[in-house]
């Protein structure tokens, strides 16, 4: 059997499988953002530089946002709604954490765009190393804490309608005909 030759995401009759599916995409660009510094370092802010920052800009300020609205808008509050006893507890734990991280990352991006639409447009050949490290720890941590607690209970407690209503809500917040 052959790979694809792209990589499909999920239908999002499936939107917890989405989510995971923007984790792995995050996961690429941060890849890619920590290329960066040792790329420019050599070879300065070159096409291909500019090209991976055009790439990173473009994500986290159109997909990654709507992720956040996912959780904040949708997903969060579902799981409130339904959850009891342990999980209750838990998401009273987390869901803080977890609304402070996206308020940190949004921080940490702000600082970071900037630098990069400097390296998209040419003006600037570096980023600085310690943004860039805050930025992915932020962003690394938040996930693992996500798939590790936030998916498996959604998957566990949703039912078939409930998931339907998250896809519905999702598709809808990025204007997909429903």
């Amino acid at each position: 059997m052959s790979s694809p030759i792209f990589d499909t995401a999920p239908d999002f009759d499936q939107p917890i499988a989405v989510l995971k599916h923007c984790h792995d995409r995050i996961r690429k660009q941060l890849t890619t953002l920590q290329e960066l510094p040792p790329h420019l370092a050599q070879h300065g802010s070159d096409a291909q530089a500019r090209q991976a920052a055009v790439a990173v800009l473009r994500y986290f300020e159109q997909a990654a946002p709507n992720h956040h609205a996912d959780e904040e808008q949708d997903l969060l509050p579902m799981l409130h709604a339904c959850a009891i006893d342990a999980d209750a507890q838990l998401l009273e734990q987390l869901v803080p954490d977890i609304l402070h991280e996206h308020v940190q990352m949004e921080a940490a991006w702000q600082t970071l765009a900037r630098q990069l639409r400097h390296v998209a447009d040419g003006s600037a050949s570096e980023l600085a190393g310690g943004d860039v490290r805050q930025f992915v720890d932020l962003y690394t941590g938040h996930m693992e804490k996500e798939e590790a607690h936030i998916a498996p209970m959604a998957k566990r407690l949703f039912d078939a309608a409930q998931m339907a209503q998250l896809g519905l809500a999702m598709k809808k917040r990025r204007n997909i005909d429903t």
